[in-house]
């Protein structure tokens, strides 16, 4: 991979990241203005995500991207979480758990799409 598919990669992973989290918070019971805040936050969450951890793939290896990718989520899963619990309504769910929820299931499912 080259640093100039990181425009494709960024795109890829957002539609990916859209569909699987609107998708998994639907079926815990999230609904229509919740599913468009979860969309709005992964507008500003995945592309600093998806487009980094390649970067430093590109630039210095396997080992410092996957600690880069840590880092990223760890930090995506708070900000997320804060957001969420400011602004959905649906509040059955605690809005950290929700963003780990919704974290590990689209970055499983990718992982499984990208293995195929």
């Amino acid at each position: 991979m080259k640093i100039s598919d990181l425009p494709y990669v960024a795109i890829r992973c957002l539609v990916l990241t859209i569909i699987i989290e609107c998708l998994v918070a639907f079926v815990i019971g999230y609904r229509k203005k919740d599913l468009l805040n979860i969309l709005l936050v992964n507008f500003i969450t995945n592309p600093i995500v998806s487009t980094i951890p390649v970067y430093f793939n590109v630039k210095y290896g396997v080992t410092p991207r996957n600690i880069c990718l840590f880092v990223l989520e760890l930090m995506v899963l708070i900000v997320e979480g804060y957001l969420y619990k400011k602004y959905l309504k649906y509040k059955k769910v605690n809005p950290y758990i929700l963003s780990l929820i919704l974290n590990l299931s689209s970055y499983l499912i990718g992982v499984i799409i990208n293995y195929f």
